[in-house]
């Protein structure tokens, strides 16, 4: 069997075929040396766990969609995020979680490994309670050698006993731990459906669950705190008017039922007068009362009214098996690649000797 390589000269495939089953022996050996060598790699590497939670996001209705949003939507165009008057939508949400101030505030979660022997926060167990591979050292201490490092800055004294990570300027250790932290929590949003998965990865199933719902309760949190940011002003607005109003009209009450008291049976003009201007007055007071509780109120209704509702699709729960790094995958793969490597690396003389003499016989 024979077959032309690029350049036309001839290769017998069978003779490429011998000379690898001459050599098989030291291939096998290479590639099970191979085999037992990433066995031992990736057993030195941490495992890590990963869960996920969905949900689905209140979103507002709109008459003027109709087939349009539909249309939209198959093309992954959210039309009706164009029409919302929120400035934060379900589509910005990935953008919310990696940003510093969100990450930040996780640094202060309380987390408990699955065997209850580690208490701590999160910031404190990436700081100082993560598993490293024995080589990770190595490679970091290389890349401080190869990296330009600028002259280190340090954080202005901020009042206080425990002023905590400042978002705005982040000093070097904590910017790494940010970034590991966006390494290990990632936020999409199914720009059809807009259903919002949170997924994070760790080397403690527990902590890894614990940080997922921790992270569902903060966002839920932010998003109701934005959407009825304005109504809880009002509501405390005309909450703060009423019992103003309410204390205007006891003090009226009480005044005009005093004068009333010490007035019993005085039919004078100027005693009836000064009684009908108090009544007035109190009157006046409850109508004032009974309109700034009536806003109230609404005010109330319409913070309940804009308070989004979050439907958990799929809940976090704690993983049973690790997902990474697939040591199996692994294995295999680096097999295959000492297989791949070996088998060309002694038919190669086969085939560049054989080139070599196709061209000396064509320049002859």
């Amino acid at each position: 069997m024979e077959n032309k390589n690029q350049t036309g000269e001839v290769i017998d495939l069978r003779v490429l075929f011998r000379h690898v089953m001459a050599r098989k022996w030291r291939i096998m050996g290479i590639v099970l040396a191979t085999g037992i060598i990433a066995s031992i790699l990736i057993v030195l590497v941490p495992r890590s766990f990963s869960t996920k939670v969905m949900l689905a996001p209140e979103s507002e209705s709109f008459s003027s969609g109709g087939m349009l949003s539909s249309i939209g939507a198959s093309f992954g165009l959210d039309l009706s995020s164009m029409q919302s008057s929120d400035a934060i939508y379900p589509l910005l949400y990935p953008d919310l979680i990696e940003s510093n101030d969100f990450i930040v505030n996780l640094f202060s979660v309380q987390v408990e490994t699955i065997d209850g022997s580690l208490k701590t926060n999160y910031y404190d167990y990436l700081s100082s309670h993560q598993k490293h591979a024995p080589w990770d050292p190595v490679i970091k201490g290389i890349k401080k050698v190869l990296k330009f490092r600028p002259k280190k800055t340090v954080r202005p004294v901020v009042a206080g006993p425990d002023a905590g990570p400042n978002p705005f300027m982040l000093t070097e250790r904590e910017y790494s731990i940010a970034k590991l932290v966006k390494d290990y929590v990632t936020c999409t949003v199914d720009r059809k459906t807009d259903v919002i998965t949170i997924s994070v990865r760790d080397q403690d199933p527990m902590i890894c669950a614990n940080l997922a719902d921790s992270i569902r309760i903060m966002l839920q949190d932010f998003i109701t705190t934005y959407r009825t940011g304005k109504s809880r002003a009002d509501m405390e607005y005309y909450g703060r008017l009423a019992e103003e109003a309410g204390q205007e009209y006891n003090e009226a009450m009480t005044a005009y039922s005093d004068f009333c008291d010490r007035h019993q049976n005085i039919t004078m003009q100027s005693f009836i007068s000064e009684r009908d201007r108090l009544e007035n007055e109190m009157q006046i007071k409850y109508n004032t009362y009974s309109a700034m509780n009536t806003q109230y109120q609404a005010a109330r209704a319409k913070v309940q009214e804009r308070t989004p509702v979050f439907t958990i699709l799929q809940n976090t729960s704690v993983p049973v098996k690790p997902d990474k790094p697939k040591r199996m995958i692994f294995v295999l793969g680096m097999m295959f690649l000492a297989c791949a490597a070996s088998v060309l690396y002694y038919i190669k003389d086969d085939i560049f000797v054989n080139s070599s003499n196709t061209t000396s016989e064509t320049l002859a």
